[in-house]
């Protein structure tokens, strides 16, 4: 549903937001506030240029509550970490009328492939070396859901922004 110039002028601004909410989860295995606020700004004050129709951009807000309410149920109940669930809930309205199908191969590749990255990555000396105190690293069998969210929010605008076929 978001048109591929709405996508663009959301993408700008996300990209540097996607890059700091990931490296931040890296270093510190922790989303900054600043960082999912900012996110979630972009809907509100972006999001109207990116969708067809006023209805869309309205339903971006219901989306985003309903993604706070799972998020908040998912930290409270199956210990998920509250930083992902805000800034799940904070990517969760760029997905306003999407495929869901499309959406949850997304989903799955960036998740998977977020985890991949991340055990290859911690595995370079030279990456290693760059950040030698960052928690993601130390812990192998944790992986910064972070750069999974990050993934998917930009690769679903990426996609929005390829033609269609």
């Amino acid at each position: 549903m978001i048109t591929p110039t709405g996508a663009l002028i959301l993408l700008v601004p996300a990209l540097p937001l996607a890059i700091w909410a990931s490296l931040s989860d890296l270093k510190r295995l922790k989303i900054p506030n600043k960082a999912v606020l900012a996110v979630a700004a972009l809907w509100p004050l972006l999001g109207w240029l990116a969708v067809p129709t006023w209805t869309a951009w309205v339903w971006g807000f219901a989306i985003m509550a309903i993604g706070f309410l799972i998020g908040y149920l998912a930290f409270t109940f199956l210990s998920f970490p509250g930083g992902d669930a805000k800034y799940a809930a904070a990517i969760s309205p760029m997905f306003v009328g999407a495929d869901i199908g499309f959406a949850l191969q997304i989903v799955l590749v960036s998740m998977i492939g977020a985890t991949v990255l991340h055990q290859i990555l911690r595995q370079i000396p030279i990456v290693r070396r760059m950040g030698p105190d960052w928690e993601g690293w130390k812990r192998w069998r944790m992986v910064p859901f972070g750069l999974a969210l990050s993934g998917m929010m930009i690769f679903y605008l990426l996609a929005a922004i390829w033609p269609q076929v």
